[in-house]
């Protein structure tokens, strides 16, 4: 595991970090802290440590770069985002709609950079609410 940071980030999920660091801590994980990948190749990587450039064996690499979220995209589409460093999308937390009508969001990306806060575990009421939304307009409709 090449980690850029000096430890697995606070943001991993809390139910998932732990176990993590106890792996690399029991050595069933080999992790390089404060490294990152400079090459990948069919059967080699090389990754440049504290320590200098470092060339393992691989299988195969996976990379697990996390998420940040298309905040471009969303002002394109006339939504309003918060004016500090979260930059979360405007929107109504029990319709799910935006400040744009007929505009909804669900999941991670109503949390805009807080993307640690929202995972499918605890987004998935967003689609109900949405459809309850929009049944209830078309009925009024």
């Amino acid at each position: 595991m090449i980690i850029r940071q000096h430890e697995i980030g606070q943001r991993v999920k809390y139910w998932v970090r732990p176990d993590i660091i106890n792996r690399i801590e029991e050595g069933s994980i080999k992790a390089y802290f404060n490294s990152e990948v400079k090459a990948i190749r069919d059967h080699e990587i090389d990754i440049q440590t504290a320590s200098g450039l470092l060339t393992l064996p691989n299988d195969w690499v996976i990379a697990l770069t996390g998420y940040e979220p298309n905040l471009h995209f969303l002002k394109k589409c006339g939504i309003h985002l918060s004016k500090d460093a979260v930059r979360q999308p405007v929107y109504d937390p029990q319709t799910m709609e935006t400040n744009v009508p007929g505009l909804y969001l669900a999941g991670v990306i109503c949390g805009g950079m807080n993307t640690h806060k929202l995972f499918i575990e605890n987004s998935r009421v967003h689609a109900t609410q949405i459809i309850r939304d929009i049944r209830k307009k078309n009925r009024t409709a």
